[in-house]
C-alpha cells in the first residue's frame, strides 16, 4: 500500500526559496484550532498536541481503508486586533493564532467527526479536542519566502518580503502564515526552517 506524502506531492506548498516568490494555491482543507496568547504558554502547546492527536486518529481511520498518509507539518496563522502592522509591538499575550495541519483531499467530514469522537474518548483534554474544526482555506495568490534561523529573527525576512511587494506593486491581503518545516526540539535555532507566506493583491495604479 502506497502512503501519500503531502510534502512530496505538493512541493510548491511545502518549499520556498530564500528570496520572495509568488505562488498560487487552490482551496485546501485543514484541521484547525484557534486561540490567543504567547506561543510559549501551555495553551499553545496543548492546542498543538490536540491537533496532532486528531490528525493521527484520522490517519488511522484511512489506513484501515488502505488510504494511508503521512501527517503533514504544523502551520500557523497569526494576527492581532487593530493595526496588523504593529503585531510585533504588542505584548505576546495579545497575539491571536490559528494552528493548522493540512489534510489529504480524500478526507471526508464524517471521518473527521468520527476521529474527533474517538480522540475525545481517549484524551483528558476533551474540551481542547472538541474545539478543533475541519475547514477550507483559500489564500489564492501569495508571496512566500524561506526563513532560516530562530523565530526571533523573522522580522529580517519579513522586511525583504515588504520590499519585494513594494517594488512589484502588491499589497498584503490576508493573514501572516507560517509553515514549520523544522522541529524546534530537534534542530538548533540557527538552522530552523520556516516558510513565511502572505496572501496578496495587486495595487491598482490610477492613471492621472
Amino acid at each position: 500500500m502506497d502512503k501519500l506524502d503531502l510534502a512530496k506531492t505538493y512541493k510548491s506548498y511545502y518549499s520556498a526559496p530564500t528570496e520572495p516568490q509568488i505562488v498560487e494555491f487552490e482551496p485546501i482543507r485543514y484541521v484547525t484550532i484557534q486561540g490567543q496568547g504567547d506561543p510559549d504558554d501551555h495553551a499553545f502547546s496543548q492546542a498543538a498536541e490536540a491537533l496532532y492527536t486528531l490528525s493521527y486518529t484520522i490517519k488511522g481511520i484511512y489506513k484501515k481503508e488502505e488510504q494511508d498518509f503521512t501527517v503533514a507539518k504544523l502551520e500557523g496563522l497569526w494576527w492581532v486586533d487593530g493595526d496588523v502592522s504593529k503585531a510585533l509591538l504588542v505584548p505576546r499575550e495579545e497575539w491571536r493564532w490559528k494552528l493548522l495541519i493540512r489534510m489529504p483531499d480524500f478526507v471526508r467530514a464524517e471521518s473527521f467527526e468520527e476521529a474527533r469522537t474517538q480522540a475525545m474518548a481517549k484524551k483528558k483534554e476533551r474540551g481542547v479536542i472538541s474545539s478543533i474544526a475541519y475547514e477550507s482555506l483559500q489564500e489564492g495568490v501569495c508571496v512566500q519566502m524561506l526563513h532560516v534561523g530562530p523565530y526571533a529573527t523573522e522580522p529580517e525576512t519579513l522586511e525583504q518580503i515588504d520590499q519585494y511587494l513594494a517594488e512589484h506593486k502588491y499589497r498584503i491581503a490576508g493573514l501572516h502564515h507560517e509553515i514549520y518545516l523544522s522541529d524546534p526540539r530537534k534542530v538548533e535555532p540557527s538552522r530552523m526552517k520556516t516558510i513565511l507566506r502572505y496572501p496578496i493583491q495587486e495595487i491598482e495604479v490610477v492613471e492621472g
